[in-house]
């Protein structure tokens, strides 16, 4: 499952617009008075009031858009990884990402270790790492096309029979208690909307002494004297949500909290915001292609939605509210 957002861009400026109002964004800069009915109401339907309602719109998002990203910008779902200023291949910053994931996280698997990849996209990360420790293990996608693409991805890769892809929901996930020596999620815990469920199932599924890791878009992390965030960070997760069948955002302090509630030892956090910033401009550069303008509209409604709010993530990073959080933890012995 892992990213919805890389699509390329159709050129419409009204949608970069900054959010209108007087009160300062999270690194206290005031934010221009403009238009804000038109950037928060790009995203078209309202919000989703369902479970199922928010599973089906997941699943057809994906179903719709993921070919159209692998043209683009190929196996990987989710951001890449920069972390300095010299140029760098968009592609390989993805494949760079899971790698610096992997380090940053101290992940060490044996040969026949066994993963689990919880959204998993047509599979990139779980092929990545099934090539660089010698593991096996299955990935998990709302998205019937998805899981059909994975798999004959890694056919042809040769990593076939080792590595099986399903239709399934990260939150009753099909497999045994302690099953796995890594839990890998890349950039899909943010489509959860229980995330008590979900870090419990990641849990469950652990083996004791493996490994869990959550890379997820997160919103800040709360100022003692605050009780949420301010009304126009709501507003424009609410207008990304619509677009991108998400639920209510957490805090990677969120995060910590449930980690420690399910016994869950070695929790290291990490901000990368920084690390990804490049990538949302790369992304929507890539509209200037006229061959991805016409892909976009024949991918239909569902991804030029999800296509029109990309600004609003860059603008969202760059203000503050939106942060790029690692997550990791052991399980217990």
């Amino acid at each position: 499952m892992a990213l919805p957002m890389a699509l390329p861009l159709l050129p419409l400026a009204f949608v970069a617009l900054p959010l209108h109002g007087s009160q300062g964004g999270a690194d206290g800069a005031p934010l221009p008075r403009t238009r804000s009915r038109v950037v928060f109401g790009v995203a078209g339907a309202g919000e989703l009031r369902t479970r199922e309602e928010l599973l089906r719109g997941i699943a057809k998002f994906y179903d719709s858009s993921s070919a159209l990203w692998e043209r683009v910008w190929g196996e990987h779902m989710h951001h890449g990884y920069y972390p300095d200023a010299r140029p760098k291949d968009h592609r390989q910053a993805q494949v760079d990402m899971v790698d610096a994931t992997l380090d940053w996280a101290g992940v060490a698997l044996g040969e026949g270790s066994a993963v689990v990849d919880v959204g998993c996209g047509i599979g990139g990360s779980s092929r990545q790492i099934a090539a660089r420790y010698g593991s096996s293990g299955v990935g998990i996608t709302l998205s019937p096309k998805q899981a059909e693409r994975a798999t004959a991805l890694s056919e042809a890769s040769g990593l076939g029979a080792r590595l099986r892809f399903e239709v399934a929901d990260a939150l009753r996930m099909p497999f045994e208690d302690n099953s796995f020596d890594l839990v890998w999620s890349m950039e899909s815990g943010e489509h959860m909307p229980d995330k008590r469920q979900f870090v419990s199932e990641l849990a469950r599924v652990c083996k004791p002494g493996g490994k869990i890791i959550v890379v997820a878009w997160c919103h800040r992390d709360l100022k003692p004297t605050e009780t949420g965030l301010a009304w126009w960070e709501e507003r424009l997760l609410r207008a990304i949500n619509r677009a991108y069948f998400l639920p209510r955002w957490c805090s990677v302090a969120d995060y910590v909290k449930l980690f420690s509630e399910f016994g869950l030892n070695e929790v290291k956090t990490d901000d990368w915001t920084k690390y990804v910033s490049r990538f949302w401009p790369a992304v929507i550069a890539s509209a200037l292609n006229p061959r991805h303008l016409i892909g976009l509209l024949r991918a239909g409604l569902v991804t030029l939605r999800g296509a029109l709010v990309m600004p609003l993530m860059i603008l969202g990073q760059r203000k503050g509210t939106i942060k790029f959080g690692l997550i990791s933890a052991t399980k217990p012995k």
